[in-house]
């Protein structure tokens, strides 16, 4: 197998300026796309305030709503029985 010569580089002049021109390309577009995620995390913040008051308005009709979807898909809750003569039957402790 033949062994040929390393290939010699040479930074030009030119190549430089490329580099500088895509590098400020990247830059802006980053700051670009930074900006348009601080604005979107603004308008997510304000979506969740409004969220939380939301379900701060649905917590006072909490029952009635709860009541309404048992109502809708025919759900009888029955009154579970409690206390430990329930579970042991006659014994007492």
């Amino acid at each position: 197998m033949l062994r040929r010569k390393p290939t010699r580089l040479e930074l030009k002049l030119d190549d430089i300026e490329e580099f500088e021109s895509i590098r400020k390309d990247l830059e802006s577009r980053k700051k670009q796309r930074e900006e348009a995620e601080a604005a979107a995390a603004g308008e997510e913040a304000a979506a969740a305030a409004a969220a939380a008051a939301a379900a701060m308005a649905l917590g006072t009709d909490h029952k009635s709503r709860e009541q309404m979807i048992n109502d809708r898909i025919g759900y009888k809750p029955q009154p579970k029985a409690g206390g430990r003569a329930a579970h042991f039957g006659t014994f007492e402790f």
